[in-house]
């Protein structure tokens, strides 16, 4: 009798923990939400460490920006869990800072300094918050093609971005040295054999294991700067507007057009999150919700001198593997990730981090993200016309911005726009050519996922075992 009962109170536990609403303990939830943050820790902090870099921006205010990170992927996600008005899609989306932008933003910070691309997060993400309330106006125009090539397009981009960490750093003095390229391909090595030995969920800490093989590697190597330790306080809360915001119309276009491709992607995920962890598909309100929270959280992010956020794949992936969607746990994810951005010493730990180990560590990740957008492209389907679309925009995106001389005779904003952006001359190809070739008629039109109904549909169950879908971020 006792063991029935007990059987029958772990099944009901379970049952709980698969309901977003389902009633748990706090002790029985914490532990799925640190396992949500360890998922999305090093994807979440590495963009700004990226950013920072070249905007050099000296090792302070990397780590001020780093705890501002934390403390907006928390608000981010409790927003998502919690919506405030019609923002948020009350579903457990874990928000955290986007690898979409760090291209253009690498570039705007170069060109115009880091206040410009302050004022273009800002200005971008009101546009695409305000777009989001409206996004069923819209959104059947990002078809899933335009999304998989984007991804791709993505991934590409971010390659030398990867290659020039692992090298030392855009214009470190010991680039390319045997020194920093010991310790990316260390940290390199160290990712890839805790992938290939891990279990389970574990391996989705094969980055932040690498990044501790690495730093510890460095420490002995004496390539460790500690400068940001200096003065740290135990508690510190985050800087309102730390950079003056400039607005200048090329980055802010540039962004426009990067927040699209970045409210494409939500729309993905937040379709394979509900076919996932609920067995159904979203509902409009949902979908609205999700984009708005992507474009206003990113410009709150902006306003604490942080870079755009998105909702993370990552961890819709550790959803399909543990089938836990219930709202607590993941609260207790946030609220650990809140803490970690009022505590100083952990983003300084992170903004110490040098730059070959990050490398290492990323390149994996961003060749990831090239698979993912491959994925995709075979996702929507391998007819005339989707072929035509992804090979046409890959090759004028990628090979134009490659060859900026090609843009010599554009006027300065098309140029600032356009030149070395590839993600946003490959999304806007893509767009376009989505727009005006005829469909195939052996395929029916666009593969868009339609909402379910607002009223009556289901908001909790357990769902069945289905393979994660959606771009990498």
């Amino acid at each position: 009798m006792a063991k029935n009962i007990s059987a029958a109170s772990v099944l009901d536990e379970l049952h709980e923990l698969r309901s977003f609403d389902g009633k748990i303990s706090l002790a029985r939830a914490f532990p799925y939400g640190i396992q949500h943050v360890l998922a999305m820790f090093v994807a979440n902090l590495a963009p700004i460490a990226i950013v920072a870099a070249a905007a050099g921006l000296d090792a302070a205010q990397t780590s001020m920006v780093i705890q501002a990170a934390m403390v907006i992927a928390g608000i981010g996600t409790f927003i998502q869990l919690f919506p405030v008005w019609r923002v948020g899609s009350r579903l457990p989306i874990v928000m955290g800072v986007s690898f979409t932008f760090v291209t253009v933003l690498c570039t705007i910070a170069a060109q115009y300094g880091y206040g410009a691309a302050v004022g273009a997060i800002i200005a971008g993400g009101v546009c695409e918050g305000v777009l989001g309330l409206f996004a069923k106006y819209w959104r059947r125009f990002i078809t899933p093609i335009v999304s998989a090539v984007v991804v791709t397009s993505i991934g590409f981009s971010l390659l030398s971005v990867g290659a020039e960490s692992f090298g030392g750093g855009s214009g470190a003095e010991d680039f390319g040295s045997w020194e920093n390229l010991l310790l990316g391909t260390i940290s390199l090595v160290a990712c890839l054999a805790f992938q290939g030995l891990a279990k389970g969920s574990l391996k989705q800490l094969a980055v932040l294991f690498g990044l501790v093989v690495g730093y510890v590697v460095a420490l002995f190597m004496g390539k460790v700067d500690f400068s940001g330790f200096q003065n740290l306080s135990i508690l510190s809360l985050p800087s309102i507007m730390p950079f003056a915001p400039e607005f200048h119309a090329g980055p802010i276009i540039s962004m426009v057009l990067l927040y699209l491709v970045s409210a494409a992607e939500t729309i993905g995920d937040t379709a394979a999150l509900t076919s996932i962890g609920f067995n159904r598909q979203p509902t409009e309100r949902e979908f609205q919700g999700a984009i708005a929270a992507d474009g206003f959280v990113s410009a709150l992010s902006g306003v604490f001198g942080c870079t755009p956020l998105t909702s993370f794949a990552q961890n819709i992936g550790l959803i399909a593997m543990t089938k836990v969607v219930n709202r607590k746990a993941i609260a207790c994810g946030a609220g650990v990730m809140l803490l970690a951005g009022l505590v100083p010493a952990v983003s300084a730990l992170f903004a110490s981090l040098p730059d070959a180990v990050l490398g290492g560590c990323t390149i994996m990740m961003f060749g990831s993200i090239i698979l993912s957008g491959f994925q995709m492209i075979a996702s929507a389907g391998f007819s005339q016309r989707n072929i035509t679309i992804a090979a046409l925009s890959l090759a004028i995106g990628v090979g134009f911005t490659q060859v900026s001389d090609i843009f010599v005779h554009f006027p300065a904003l098309l140029q600032s726009v356009f030149v070395g952006n590839s993600v946003a001359l490959v999304f806007l190809v893509a767009l376009v050519l989505s727009l005006v070739l005829p469909h195939d008629k052996t395929v029916e039109g666009p593969l868009v996922v339609e909402p379910a109904p607002e009223e009556g549909a289901p908001k909790e169950g357990v769902p069945e075992e289905q393979p994660p879908s959606g771009g990498a971020k």
